[in-house]
């Protein structure tokens, strides 16, 4: 298996200096910095990151679950919202939540639900977070 790889370099002191994050693919980059990280300002940061790695890695275990079952979905949209909070004398994060919509052709809303949660618990992303970040999960039928 792959072993996936991105380089980040921070310049400066914590609420004045810069940070850049680039993927090894060339994929994706950006600017980051205490204010698009803690203050809420315009921009990335690594939660966001964090945010995309679990919403794509969800969809995907998703879809796979689905289509062993015999019941591939013809669209899976998930949103991840990570959340960041204080913690003693610095940051955490402590949530993540997943909302998760599928266009599954005969599927009923409780075996999308239960297959959404079979996801979550199992893909790479959650299974990396899982005892350390609280994963709440909203799956519904599109």
């Amino acid at each position: 298996m792959p072993t996936s790889i991105a380089n980040a370099v921070w310049e400066g002191g914590l609420k004045q200096g810069n940070g850049r994050f680039t993927a090894q693919s060339g994929a994706f980059q950006g600017s980051y910095n205490f204010g698009t990280r803690f203050e809420g300002e315009k921009g990335t940061n690594p939660e966001e990151l964090i945010a995309a790695a679990h919403a794509a890695c969800l969809s995907m275990a998703l879809a796979a679950g689905l289509e062993a079952a015999g019941m591939p979905a013809t669209r899976i949209a998930t949103t991840a919202k990570c959340t960041v909070e204080k913690a003693g004398d610095g940051f955490k994060i402590t949530k993540m939540r997943l909302e998760v919509r599928g266009e599954v052709p005969g599927i009923d809303a409780a075996r999308f639900t239960q297959a959404a949660q079979a996801a979550r618990d199992n893909c790479p992303v959650s299974t990396a977070l899982k005892g350390n970040v609280q994963l709440e999960l909203d799956a519904r039928l599109a």
